[in-house]
């Protein structure tokens, strides 16, 4: 898409963020979430599979936290399964254990990290 409208620049971040495409109307499929502006549409999101969408989230806050999980520091690994259990990670199926073999410590760590954010 060249000259991006102001639209498709303010949710851009959004977009590359949560994994998903900007995809021209023409591209359009009747999943993607169509962005309007002034009733007419300029774009469209297209979310990412949800294939995958553990390592997405993974990647992220490894880049958030500037270092890969096995290398974080105790707290920054509970800030690591904070910002994971904010963005919906632990309602995927094996998600603790991924997370755990991710951080290089065991499932019941994860689950103590867990229990703490929730008291």
């Amino acid at each position: 898409m060249s000259d991006p409208h102001n639209l498709l620049r303010a949710v851009k971040p959004v977009v590359d963020a949560v994994g998903a495409t900007l995809v021209s109307p023409a591209d359009q499929e009747p999943s993607d979430v169509p962005l309007v502006w002034d009733g007419v549409v300029i774009a469209a999101v297209r979310m990412p599979p949800l294939h995958g969408a553990l390592d997405r989230l993974i990647d992220t806050v490894e880049t958030e936290l500037g270092s890969p999980l096995p290398a974080l520091s105790r707290e920054d690994k509970q800030r690591a399964v904070r910002l994971l259990d904010e963005r919906g990670a632990f309602i995927l199926r094996r998600a603790v254990e991924d997370v755990a073999d991710a951080m290089g410590v065991s499932r019941i760590t994860i689950y103590n990290y867990l229990n703490a954010i929730h008291r």
